[in-house]
């Protein structure tokens, strides 16, 4: 199913899109062809939709399609890849998942690839969660949920699984896998969440100089 057929992408959404493949063209010419960018954007922009397109969600699946990209050609070896990259898989992708992939990208910055994403996304990131990293002073206001995708999966070194409750996936045999069995900050209140986040940033720290002293 192209743009064209899919239900509630007007004419206006469908330009905001190509241009959003346009910009991706240019970013990846020479390792992407246009077809290839324009199904990634294509999908993207659908699966990010699954609760009704909104007026952002061009935005949105811009950079979901740009990190799939750059996920896929990395682990096809087109882009060359300079850090280790890290997947935190919860199962909507938006607390948990959110939580780790905030903290590692503070602690580690630069020095690691960082991705989050939910087996079952689909809700938006749990309020509390926001107020809980708000009061660390990180700001999740950019954050938006992901579903999995084989292309980040594929590219990753190491995948952080949050608990037994995150589904069922494939995960790739040359992947090093880690289960967190962390608490579900999920309409928890906000002592719980903040429980959460401890027993996670201490998860976090341990795992960062794992990588930090393997780069």
């Amino acid at each position: 199913m192209g743009l064209a057929e899919f239900p509630g992408f007007d004419d206006v959404m469908r330009l905001r899109l190509n241009a959003a493949v346009d910009r991706l063209c240019n970013e990846f010419e020479g390792v992407h062809d246009r077809p290839a960018i324009s199904r990634v954007v294509e999908e993207s922009a659908q699966r990010l939709s699954t609760r009704g397109v909104t007026p952002f969600v061009h935005i949105l699946a811009e950079r979901f399609a740009r990190e799939r990209l750059q996920a896929q050609g990395q682990s096809e070896g087109r882009i060359a890849k300079e850090q280790p990259a890290v997947v935190f898989v919860s199962l909507t992708g938006g607390g948990r998942a959110q939580i780790g992939a905030a903290l590692l990208a503070r602690k580690a910055g630069d020095a690691v690839t960082i991705h989050s994403a939910g087996s079952d996304a689909g809700a938006d990131i749990d309020e509390n969660v926001r107020v809980a990293m708000e009061e660390i002073d990180v700001d999740l206001g950019e954050a938006f949920t992901k579903p999995l995708t084989l292309e980040v999966l594929a590219s990753a070194d190491v995948i952080v699984t949050m608990g037994r409750s995150v589904g069922a996936f494939e995960i790739p045999a040359t992947v090093r896998h880690v289960d967190w069995r962390v608490g579900d900050p999920a309409g928890a209140d906000l002592d719980e969440v903040r429980r959460v986040r401890e027993d996670i940033e201490r998860r976090v720290d341990a795992l960062v100089g794992e990588l930090l002293s393997a780069v």
